[in-house]
């Protein structure tokens, strides 16, 4: 509009000149017919100023009359002495040149622009003068101001129309995007509460449908991508093994919480940072960058003084899963290790608890047979103590079942309420008569009225029998053994005290070992079974065994027993 404004305003003052021009040119030319004849005579009567001023009234334009010389003898506006000569304005020179002059310039007489048309008048072929007709241009401005003031009120009127139009359909058609937008914007994976869009059949419609598509497809993915992601966060975080995920750059990218225990580290420590960090072991470091360098699976097995672990580890190379990537599984075989230990130990220890009944009965044997059958004092002698080798075996194979048994929980425990008190009386009347022939004051320090506890009495019995036998057969004659029990929080705590040879500190925390024996014990006799199977029985019934000693000045061994609530 503001462009159709300027052309119309440019056209129509064009328009408006020329028809200015062709009107002045008219009237101009109407007075140089009028004035051919008697210009020369109304000059000389003076009559051409009147004759201006008369023309100049009748045609509401100015009229100037000018002699071939240029001097102004007639002038409708302006008094005739204050005129100069016109000879030399454009529109006289035109006129001389071409028989019309016009110009369009400021008038300094009248103070504003006019637009000149000047004709020259000739009598029989001679040139006696010029007449001029002027107009203000103010008119031409005063209709274009009207046009361009009715174009402007029209252009206000179409741009508000226009605007209003524009806001809306632009509402219309922006609507629909904005609730997109914000879609988008706000769309979570996790969130399950975004609604579909409402869609209509133009584009933006399909672009609503293809995003609901879109949104419907990405949750049911996350859906699936999180089932998978909970299982397997459920396995690692179950798995015994430590799990790592190293990168090409060498930093962990997943820890299980296996591995985290390993290695004393937390999760937010260990992610990012590089593996030699976590892991502070050169032997796992160089197995991921041999298994990186070679692309193959890689084994291997250290120890860890600081933590006492025995740890074997595999780096797996992870491919085109994730390229350049390792899987790095970190097995504890500290239990498996201890184990094969106490396998070994276990054949050392049966086989010299062995050795030394069936050495002796090969021995009497070919004594036997070597002549001593003929002599048969000595023949009874030596069977008899073959006997006692046998009764040696049996006594050891038979607590090996025993203990096989306990250990497999196949023996039943008949448990019921009992009194302290009276599992150390039955123990104390078993082996009453052997402290007594040992030399030895034999006492039990408990209350009777100590709360009942939940336990198989002849199991009981049989470990505080195991444990009161060992103190009647380490402590020398004179000696003292205390059974005694008492109530500490939520149990009942027994101990069987003497005064005896003692332990070592090396030997105190292997005592409940099987077959285990400190040194003074193995001039003693027995099996090495007696406290492995008091261990099991009390852990059987929920309790706890250990022992205090201090060598030369006797041991105490104490097991607790949860009371009744």
């Amino acid at each position: 509009m503001v462009g159709l404004g300027v052309y119309l305003s440019y056209n129509l003052r064009q328009m408006e000149l020329q028809d200015l021009e062709t009107e002045l040119s008219t009237e101009a030319r109407l007075l140089s017919d009028i004035l051919s004849d008697d210009m020369a005579r109304l000059s000389a009567d003076g009559q051409l100023d009147q004759a201006a001023k008369r023309w100049s009234a009748i045609l509401n334009k100015r009229v100037t009359l000018i002699d071939a010389n240029g001097t102004v003898i007639g002038e409708s506006h302006e008094e005739l002495a204050t005129l100069d000569n016109h000879l030399d304005r454009p529109e006289i020179q035109q006129a001389l040149s071409t028989g019309i002059g016009r110009n369009v310039r400021f008038s300094q007489t009248l103070g504003q622009r006019l637009m000149y048309v000047a004709v020259p008048v000739t009598n029989e072929g001679q040139l006696v003068g010029f007449a001029r007709t002027a107009l203000p241009i103010v008119q031409i401005q005063s209709k274009l101001a009207v046009v361009i003031r009715t174009i402007l009120v029209g252009s206000i009127i179409a741009a508000g129309l226009a605007i209003l139009i524009a806001a809306i359909i632009a509402e219309y058609t922006s609507r629909p995007i904005r609730q997109l937008t914000e879609a988008v914007q706000t769309l979570t994976l996790d969130d399950q509460t975004l609604k579909p869009l409402r869609f209509t059949k133009d584009e933006i419609g399909q672009l609503a449908q293809a995003f609901n598509d879109m949104s419907s497809q990405l949750h049911i993915q996350y859906d699936e991508l999180e089932t998978e992601r909970t299982k397997l966060k459920a396995v690692l975080t179950q798995l015994t093994d430590g799990v790592l995920i190293v990168d090409r750059e060498g930093d962990v990218q997943l820890i299980n919480p296996a591995a985290q225990r390993m290695f004393a580290i937390r999760d937010q420590d260990a992610m990012g940072a590089s593996l030699a960090k976590v892991v502070r072991q050169h032997q796992l470091f160089d197995l991921y960058r041999l298994s990186k360098e070679t692309g193959e699976s890689q084994l291997t097995t250290l120890e860890v003084p600081a933590q006492r672990l025995y740890i074997q580890s595999v780096a797996i190379p992870l491919g085109n899963v994730l390229p350049g990537s390792i899987l790095m599984v970190i097995q504890d075989i500290t239990q498996l290790r201890h184990l094969e230990t106490v396998r070994r130990d276990f054949i050392s220890n049966i086989s010299h608890e062995l050795r030394t009944p069936l050495a002796s009965i090969k021995a009497l044997a070919e004594t036997l047979q070597d002549g001593a059958l003929e002599d048969p004092p000595a023949a009874r002698r030596f069977l008899s103590q073959m006997e006692i080798e046998v009764d040696a075996l049996s006594l050891m194979v038979q607590e090996l079942l025993e203990l096989s048994r306990i250990e497999s929980g196949k023996v039943p425990l008949q448990l019921k309420e009992v009194r302290p008190i009276e599992l150390l009386i039955t123990a104390e009347e078993r082996l009453h008569l052997q402290a007594e022939r040992s030399g030895l004051n034999l006492e039990i320090q408990a209350d009777p009225g100590l709360p009942l506890v939940l336990a198989d009495p002849p199991r009981m019995v049989q470990v505080i029998v195991n444990l009161l036998h060992n103190a009647i057969k380490f402590t020398p004659p004179g000696g003292k053994v205390t059974l005694s029990a008492d109530h500490k929080n939520d149990i009942i705590v027994f101990s069987v005290a003497d005064t005896g040879v003692g332990i070592s500190a090396e030997d105190l925390p292997r005592i409940f070992e099987r077959f285990y024996k400190a040194d003074r014990a193995r001039s003693g006799g027995g099996t090495g079974l007696g406290l492995a199977i008091s261990r099991h029985l009390v852990e059987a019934h929920h309790g706890q065994i250990w022992a205090l000693s201090e060598e030369g000045r006797g041991s105490i061994f104490f097991f607790s027993l949860p009371i009744v609530k």
